[in-house]
């Protein structure tokens, strides 16, 4: 796992459905200060969850790399400590 990167996305726009293209990722909620505990999300064998906390349904789309979603504009980049 070492190398490996797990995307964080946020839902600043409040969109009901983001599409993603990996299945494994965190979900922030929206941008600080009104972010959620960053959580976790294993989609396993399904195509879509919901988020506990924000009520965001990601829904998997293998057409999309890890770095995009639909809408566009949902990764939240992380910076370094």
């Amino acid at each position: 796992m070492a190398g490996h990167s797990i995307p964080h996305f946020q839902n600043d726009g409040g969109h009901p459905v983001i599409q993603i293209g990996v299945k494994e990722f965190m979900c922030t909620g929206a941008s600080v200060p009104f972010d959620h505990p960053h959580i976790f999300i294993d989609l396993g064998d399904d195509v879509e969850k919901v988020c506990s906390y924000c009520s965001t349904l990601y829904r998997y789309n293998p057409s999309l790399k890890a770095e995009q979603t639909d809408p566009p504009g949902c990764v939240l980049h992380v910076k370094a400590a």
